[in-house]
């Protein structure tokens, strides 16, 4: 873990933010990470064809990493359990995620960088809702102190409506409230609402109804989703 840290921070290193000669024109770097829901949206039909759209497709870099089952802390390295306790994995999937950013990026400016996730259900189920809005935001101050930005865009895609009586995920409300609350704690940070998007057919056929994963559909509404806030978060700062 230590060798890969490392070798983060010495690719990280190479990237220009700020000004490089070699750079024409101003680009915008999307960043997608997340769960099972996140690895299911297929950003290459939902997401890019809009930003890329409203941008020119030469100025968007659109970097995706995500992990089906995973809790927050697989990205968040200064994660701690309720007792304390720092578990022997921390930041593995956020490691990963930065090598495949460094490998996309360099030589490039970078006029924005807009961070959007969909994560929590895990978190939700293993009862760590205490700790969420805590690691949410340390997430993204980790993610902006190893870019050298502070200027990040964050969007949070909020769980959806699968488990609102807590009983299957006993923290599944409180995942919900935390994403709101650090959503609406910033004007750089936003939150779209899932709520409609897991009932109608799966990728099976199969007809859903208020389910942990979203339907077909509702995979291609989410990407359109984050796009459209995201261009949305965009001009609003020009």
């Amino acid at each position: 873990m230590a060798s890969n840290l490392h070798l983060v921070f010495i690719l990280i290193g190479l990237v220009t933010f700020a000004s490089c000669s070699e750079q024409k024109d101003e680009k915008h770097l999307f960043i997608l990470s997340g769960q099972s829901n996140m690895v299911r949206m297929n950003h290459l039909e939902s997401f890019n064809p809009r930003v890329e759209q409203a941008f020119g497709k030469d100025s968007v870099i659109v970097v995706k990493y995500a992990r089906g089952t995973q809790p927050i802390r697989h990205w968040y390295k200064e994660w701690k359990s309720p007792t304390g306790e720092a578990p022997k994995v921390r930041g593995d999937s956020y490691d990963t995620l930065m090598l495949q950013i460094a490998d996309h990026i360099q030589n490039y400016e970078f006029k924005t960088v807009t961070f959007v996730w969909m994560q929590g259900e895990r978190d939700a189920k293993m009862q760590w809702g205490a700790m969420y809005e805590q690691s949410l935001l340390g997430l993204y101050q980790q993610l902006s102190r190893d870019l050298d930005r502070n200027d990040i865009n964050f969007i949070i895609g909020r769980l959806n409506d699968f488990d609102m009586q807590n009983e299957k995920a006993p923290h599944w409300t409180l995942i919900r409230e935390a994403q709101v609350k650090v959503g609406e704690s910033n004007p750089r940070f936003t939150w779209i609402d899932t709520d409609d998007l897991n009932d109608g057919l799966n990728a099976k056929g199969v007809e859903m109804n208020n389910n942990l994963h979203l339907s077909v559909k509702g995979y291609e509404e989410l990407g359109k989703r984050f796009a459209e806030k995201a261009i949305e978060m965009i001009r609003s700062s020009d």
